[in-house]
């Protein structure tokens, strides 16, 4: 306990940018999810390959290796950002991949018949995808996408060894005081532990209110 009572502030820099970095970098994940998925199911053949290539990429591809490609590439070719903002790309490109797929599978559980009715109807394909399919198959994939995104929260602790204040990046100021490295670690464990339990209590009451029923 006095190795958190010791380094509380270090701590809480630690737990309020892993809280940032994961609320930023999943609100960008989900968008680009959306958009992916609705390139994935596009009657445009571009959009589709695309979208395909987007996934089979990023998903194939090591998040550390992702945040090589980002925060020592970009610079390469004039584009500046703060370290924060390459941790914030990195993750969200990478998650959206993953939660692009998800709501794809739930795009597939949709009766055909109801893209044909809105067809049917005078919509545009984006339209039929935004009003009809797409808030029907994103309540089919609530679970499946909180878990995307705790893994994302978990992922956040990659950010820490590119300069970014971040929950496990916490533990080197605090070794270097001469702490015990088993109990800094433990409460650094804690730490995520009570931001994965958070984002999957919201999912778990998110589920229960929309999820489809069966």
């Amino acid at each position: 306990m006095h190795v958190l009572t010791a380094n509380w502030h270090t701590y809480w820099e630690g737990f309020v940018g892993t809280i940032e970095l994961t609320a930023v970098s999943s609100a960008l994940a989900l968008l680009l999810g959306v958009l992916i998925a609705g390139f994935r199911v596009s009657p445009v053949p571009g959009l589709r390959a695309f979208g395909t290539v987007w996934v089979t990429l990023l998903r194939n591809t090591p998040l550390t290796l992702l945040f090589f490609i980002v925060v020592l590439g970009l610079p390469r070719f004039g584009i500046s950002l703060p370290f924060f903002t390459f941790a914030v790309l990195a993750l969200s490109c990478y998650t959206s991949a993953f939660i692009c797929e998800a709501l794809r599978s739930g795009i597939n559980t949709v009766p055909l018949g109801q893209g044909e009715a809105a067809r049917s109807l005078g919509m545009t394909f984006g339209q039929t995808l935004s009003l009809v399919v797409l808030p029907q198959a994103a309540r089919s994939v609530i679970g499946p996408i909180g878990s995307l995104l705790i893994a994302l929260a978990k992922n956040s602790a990659i950010a820490g060894s590119f300069s970014v204040t971040e929950l496990l990046g916490s533990y080197r100021t605090i070794n270097e005081l001469g702490y015990s490295i088993i109990w800094t670690f433990v409460w650094i464990a804690v730490g995520y532990l009570v931001i994965t339990l958070a984002i999957s209590a919201v999912f778990n009451l998110l589920e229960r209110r929309l999820a489809v029923a069966r």
